[in-house]
């Protein structure tokens, strides 16, 4: 191996490692907020509403971002916008520690997912530039599963961290491990760029962002003030006029943020549809479970992060093992096996008494059902367009299934708090919404001293009938979303794709 290609070598396991490690703080940051949003609760005092947004807003301006990030990737340098997204992860990290107030926290977490939404952008833009064919692949299930080793033990992290020491040392260690990508692998990582990059679709980016914002928004406010209310009725409007002006402006520009046309090939909606899938049928859980197991069933912090780890770990190697099948089998027809995979662990789960085997068994198939084509999608995202093209794919990709997780998961919130006024109200309880809201969000203390007069196991049977109810539509939407996939991704995602 003469110098060239060895430098060259050395600058594709820099890239890798740089990537791999924010692919480790990424997720960790989002699960360790979902575990820790009870101890914050605690700490910090604030209403359903606010803590919801310790997730939301993360997910919202991660997701809003990423096109754009792809866009400035691509004209200004992988390498670049990597560094500068995790430079300021780590640092927003640091900060969220240190937040005197929920506000503050809130705000933070806002700064910490347009972070890293410049350095997953950046970084997955750079890594397709590094390889090709068969050595991508490999490339891209690792970085599947060092973000699977995040989800995996980031519950069961977190929740130790927060009972030795404090939720605060969660963003901490986040701190540390994006400050070690910055300074170890960053200076060793290869510069790349589109040279045909035009400049960042600004309309169209500021567009789509508020259009984001002020439906999530809805979504969030829509159980505390009634879905018929004037404020929700005005974000909604407002959230499908600005859908409406984007998809204007995308087909006017020259060099739109996205590439509307892209739609038209059923190969590259089939790709988007799967982490849609993974949001209801895995994400979802992810932030719902940990307000279950602390808020109703009374666990601790460490033991729920212990049967989190059953949901999360088969991600660890579930990515790899999808890369594997193709050999034999298409991308497509493993997807769907997944996600009927995951359908059926839901159903077990509706069944499942709480902390019993079955239970156990359903958070296992739930995890490694997901993580089929979670190990498959990133690879097949990059493949559907042009190489030089890889930053807007990635872009596109990563919007798609940040944007739908923080959808996901506001669609998800009301749900639960429906179905939770409901119960309240078959119950024989004249409950208000704020009750509804804190008894859906895991919070039974909370929902008692709202309704004094009832009996706590009444309240904790009305949340299991709510929950039982919210896992019956994701396992419809989970099956549905496996004949999709199965359908889009019949032709095209076989395993030439993937070799």
């Amino acid at each position: 191996m003469n110098r060239t290609q060895a430098g060259r070598h050395d600058g594709r396991g820099s890239t890798l490692a740089a990537v791999c490690l924010a692919a480790l703080a990424l997720p960790w940051s989002f699960v360790g907020g979902a575990v820790a949003t009870p101890a914050i609760g605690r700490a910090l005092d604030g209403s359903p509403q606010a803590l919801g947004w310790v997730t939301s807003a993360f997910m919202l301006s991660f997701g809003s971002c990423l096109m754009a990030a792809g866009a400035l990737a691509d004209q200004f340098g992988r390498k670049r916008l990597f560094g500068i997204g995790i430079g300021l992860f780590a640092s927003s990290s640091l900060a969220i520690s240190l937040a005197p107030g929920l506000w503050w926290l809130n705000g933070l977490r806002a700064l910490q997912g347009l972070a890293a939404a410049a350095a997953m952008a950046g970084g997955s833009a750079a890594l397709a530039q590094e390889y090709e064919g068969a050595g991508r692949a490999r490339a891209f299930s690792l970085l599947g599963t060092t973000f699977g080793l995040g989800l995996a033990f980031g519950p069961l992290l977190s929740g130790c961290l927060i009972q030795w020491l404090s939720w605060r040392a969660i963003f901490a260690c986040g701190a540390a491990i994006g400050a070690a990508a910055l300074l170890l692998a960053l200076p060793r990582m290869r510069e790349s760029r589109d040279p045909d990059a035009a400049g960042l679709d600004w309309p169209g980016a500021a567009s789509f962002t508020a259009m984001l914002a002020l439906f999530t928004t809805a979504l969030l406010q829509g159980p505390q003030l009634g879905w018929r209310s004037l404020p929700v009725l005005a974000l909604l409007a407002g959230s499908l006029v600005l859908l409406l002006a984007f998809i204007r402006i995308e087909r006017s520009v020259a060099r739109p943020m996205l590439d509307l046309s892209l739609f038209r090939y059923p190969a590259f909606v089939g790709v988007q549809c799967l982490p849609l899938a993974t949001s209801y049928c895995y994400v979802a859980l992810l932030v719902l479970l940990p307000l279950r197991f602390i808020g109703i069933e009374g666990q601790g912090e460490a033991e729920a992060g212990l049967w989190m780890l059953a949901l999360s770990a088969p991600m660890l190697a579930m990515p790899s093992l999808a890369v594997w099948l193709t050999r034999w089998r298409s991308a497509g027809f493993i997807s769907a096996v997944g996600l009927l995979i995951a359908a059926i662990g839901l159903a077990c789960l509706s069944q499942a008494p709480a902390g019993s085997p079955f239970m156990l068994l359903a958070l296992l198939l739930i995890g490694g059902g997901s993580g089929l084509p979670w190990g498959l999608m990133d690879g097949l995202s990059v493949s559907v367009v042009p190489r030089e093209r890889a930053g807007m794919a990635s872009g596109i990709f990563s919007t798609t299934r940040v944007a739908g997780e923080g959808m996901a998961l506001a669609v998800v919130g009301a749900l639960m708090a429906g179905f939770a006024g409901r119960a309240l109200a078959d119950a024989g309880l004249s409950a208000p919404p704020a009750a509804a809201q804190r008894l859906a969000s895991g919070n039974l203390a909370q929902a008692h001293a709202l309704l004094p007069t009832a009996d706590v196991g009444k309240l904790a049977q009305a949340y299991d009938w709510a929950f039982q109810q919210l896992l019956y539509l994701l396992i419809a939407l989970t099956l549905l979303s496996a004949l999709m996939v199965s359908v889009l991704l019949r032709r095209g995602s076989g395993k030439a794709r993937l070799a």
